[in-house]
């Protein structure tokens, strides 16, 4: 098989897998096993690029030339083998907790929960091995219209509101920043290929280039910096699988991917204009802290945990701009450890919801108590996004701070140091309700559905082996950063 031929499976199997889910709707039992059928095929297509990539090749599939020199191209590099690998795995626990969660819950519209899913995670592939811009772009904003319907699944008002503040502020961010951006590069450099080093001559001002990569930047709407924030809290109306998607296989990863591939591929890490970059550095430890402080606030767990990502996401972006050796292939780390983590904390709310319909952290006392396998998860998946070992967490941390330490801005490394805390902050009387405080004696509900349990069980057993073992995302990693 042809390395053309599979990426053209990981770009078509989630596809073809949405069209057997659509005809096996009157079959709920073969539905859910198209779901995990697919799932399965399309990581299998993925990971088998892996051995390709590590031995310096670059895969490729040319489909069409969509504009003179520009072609829909797909071409599989070390940071898109690492995304797309993660996507890929992770959709796998997903499918088995969506099935768990959708019949513990009764919702409605399966068929159509099951297919959206399938064709987001067409488009996360096909964003993850975009071979230029406009591929990147065509990408982006498929996963913007199919996880639209996600977000609205539920159909009520809260759900159409806030469905609609999703698609908004994200297709108002892409075609009003991002398009731009992409069209006056187009008018500078003739290309819209990705090129190792950044594709840009020295020739163009820093003016320029500085202004190109903020509206990048705030173009990827997807990362979540603030402003352009509010669609990911608002977003958490939609089923806990939904909230897992957006939050650790597909949407924000896809953005904060699309900055560091901006930051190598485009501008080049070691080209990056001082004017836009020092602007992005402040906007991320502003969105880190800021975040992270409205967290603290939250009453409701799912919104904590939205705030919570809002809060990495731009420490990521922080990272990956800090100018720094060891920062940039941190933030490509922590796209994966963050993954886990967050994943984990998703899995273990809507276990909670589904076995006790509990939302807000006051009712959480003494849960461990009645769902020990589910706290047990969550308290991993917290631990790792404070960045304590031995969780996923503290690995790409150790990276990002290391870097940050090297940095010339001071502002980097306090932020860190900063986020940190502020996630303790937020986590620990979680923990310490759910472990240490007494349960309701009414309350005699115990664990989730079984398929719940494997996913939760699943992920959080990879944010501890991440701990030990990161070599394969590492040795990537390399590839990309060379250190």
């Amino acid at each position: 098989m042809t390395d053309a031929i599979q990426i053209g499976l990981a770009l078509g199997l989630p596809l073809l897998g949405a069209v057997g889910i659509g005809l096996a709707r009157r079959n709920p039992n073969l539905r859910e096993t198209v779901t995990l059928a697919t799932a399965f095929a399309l990581a299998l297509a993925v990971w088998s690029l892996v051995p390709a990539v590590q031995a310096g090749l670059r895969p490729e599939l040319v489909i069409a030339e969509l504009l003179p020199g520009v072609q829909l191209a797909f071409r599989v590099e070390p940071l898109g083998m690492l995304f797309a690998g993660l996507a890929s795995l992770l959709w796998i626990f997903n499918s088995i907790y969506s099935i768990g969660y959708m019949r513990g819950n009764h919702e409605a519209h399966q068929t159509r929960f099951y297919a959206c899913f399938a064709i987001a995670l067409s488009a996360t592939m096909g964003i993850a091995f975009a071979g230029n811009l406009l591929t990147l772009f065509l990408c982006y904003e498929a996963l913007t219209l199919s996880t639209y319907l996600l977000v609205a699944h539920k159909g009520d008002p809260n759900a159409v509101k806030a469905a609609r503040v999703y698609l908004g502020i994200l297709l108002c961010t892409s075609i009003g920043f991002f398009l731009p951006a992409l069209i006056w590069t187009w008018q500078l450099t003739g290309t819209l290929d990705f090129v190792p080093g950044g594709l840009y001559g020295e020739d163009i001002p820093s003016l320029t280039l500085g202004l190109l990569f903020v509206l990048f930047v705030f173009g990827t709407g997807k990362a979540a910096l603030m402003p352009v924030h509010r669609w990911l809290p608002a977003a958490m109306v939609a089923p806990t699988p939904v909230s897992a998607l957006l939050h650790a296989v597909a949407v924000v990863k896809s953005g904060v991917f699309v900055i560091i591939k901006l930051v190598v591929y485009v501008f080049g890490a070691d080209n990056l204009p001082a004017i836009g970059t020092e602007l992005v550095i402040y906007v991320a430890a502003f969105t880190t802290i800021a975040a992270s402080i409205v967290a603290l606030q939250q009453t409701n767990l799912k919104r904590l945990l939205a705030y919570s990502t809002v809060g990495q996401l731009a420490f990521i972006v922080l990272a990956v701009c800090a100018l720094a050796p060891l920062a940039a292939p941190g933030a490509a780390l922590h796209l994966v450890s963050h993954a886990f983590g967050k994943i984990t904390l998703f899995f273990a709310a809507g276990a909670i919801y589904t076995a006790s319909k509990k939302t807000e952290l006051s009712q959480l006392a003494g849960i461990g108590y009645r769902m020990p396998l589910t706290m047990a998860a969550f308290s991993i998946g917290a631990l790792s996004m404070i960045g304590m070992p031995p969780t996923a967490g503290f690995i790409s941390k150790w990276y990002v701070l290391s870097g940050a330490l090297q940095a010339d801005n001071l502002v980097v490394p306090v932020t860190i140091m900063a986020s940190g805390l502020l996630n303790a902050a937020y986590f620990l009387p979680i923990l310490y309700s759910a472990w240490i405080r007494r349960p309701d004696e009414q309350d005699q509900h115990g664990e989730a559905p079984w398929p719940i349990l494997i996913a939760i069980t699943a992920t959080a057993l990879m944010t501890l082996a991440f701990f030990v073992y990161n070599r394969p995302a590492h040795g990537l990693e390399v590839q990309l950063f060379g250190s």
